[in-house]
């Protein structure tokens, strides 16, 4: 089980950003998708999630009305739309999956990850 994220990139307070996050070697169809981040001297935290069906997502508070999580089961990816992106989203931003589950903002429950990928928002 193979997860790449990218996407990542330097970006005004206010811009846009849309992350990927892609499967190879499996398929995403029964995986529930999980975007964490960790940003500079901080503990990684839960951003949002996606049922393995797309019915149903999660989103951190800090991000709810800004971010938009989606999947292409066809295209084995999971996307993260950032819009309004603040200086507060600064981090490194990691995809994680998990077979068989509903969605979960808990690091623990998701045993596949990603490498990360930088997004870095500027005043």
């Amino acid at each position: 089980v193979q997860l790449q994220a990218s996407g990542g990139g330097l970006v005004q307070a206010g811009g846009s950003l849309r992350l990927s996050c892609a499967a190879s070697g499996f398929t995403l169809d029964y995986y529930a998708i999980g975007w964490f981040r960790q940003a500079p001297g901080k503990e990684r935290e839960g951003v949002s999630s996606i049922s393995a069906t797309g019915s149903v997502t999660y989103y951190a508070d800090s991000v709810k009305g800004r971010f938009i999580i989606s999947r292409d089961n066809a295209e084995n990816t999971v996307y993260l739309q950032m819009n309004s992106l603040k200086r507060e989203d600064t981090a490194v931003y990691y995809c994680a999956a998990s077979q068989g589950m509903g969605i979960s903002s808990r690091q623990s429950d998701y045993p596949y990850w990603g490498q990360g990928t930088l997004v870095t928002v500027s005043s």
